[in-house]
């Protein structure tokens, strides 16, 4: 599969536009979410690079840099994988708000840019390039938005 850069205006756009194609009719094909819940997890893995705080890395990450390369190489997620728990969502939630949020977070992320993302530290895979970035949030929202056929 062809990973792409969410810093590349193109891969921006087009990501994009399946967000807003993304509609509550959209039908998981895999895993327990709704397309909801769906968006909601992804914003707040958007949420990681975008903070102005410094997060705390847990122990296990001065070791799990080596599976780092699994969030932006050209092989796709699996389906149905483990998600860490405070990126896991059970309640109910409203499906245009949640979209709404996810379009201006990744707007954010966007316009925030290489520059502005790419001195951060990932909680659990440790530092990440700029490139690192862009490409492992496009591949995470990607994988989603296959989920839902959008």
């Amino acid at each position: 599969m062809e990973v792409k850069n969410m810093f590349d205006q193109e891969a921006f756009e087009e990501i994009y536009q399946r967000l807003q194609n993304l509609t509550i009719h959209h039908q998981r094909q895999w895993g327990k979410m709704t397309a909801a819940q769906m968006l909601t997890h992804c914003k707040e893995a958007y949420k990681v690079p975008l903070t102005s705080k410094p997060l705390k890395r847990k122990p296990i990450s001065y070791i799990a840099w080596l599976f780092r390369p699994a969030l932006y190489n050209s092989r796709p997620y699996g389906k149905s994988l483990p998600t860490a728990p405070n990126f896991i969502v059970k309640d109910d939630r409203d499906f245009e708000k949640e979209k709404a949020e996810m379009l201006s977070i990744t707007k954010a992320f966007y316009e925030k840019g290489a520059a502005g993302v790419g001195d951060k530290v990932h909680p659990f895979f440790g530092k990440m390039t700029a490139e690192q970035w862009g490409k492992s949030m496009w591949k995470h929202l990607d994988h989603h938005l296959r989920q839902f056929g959008a």
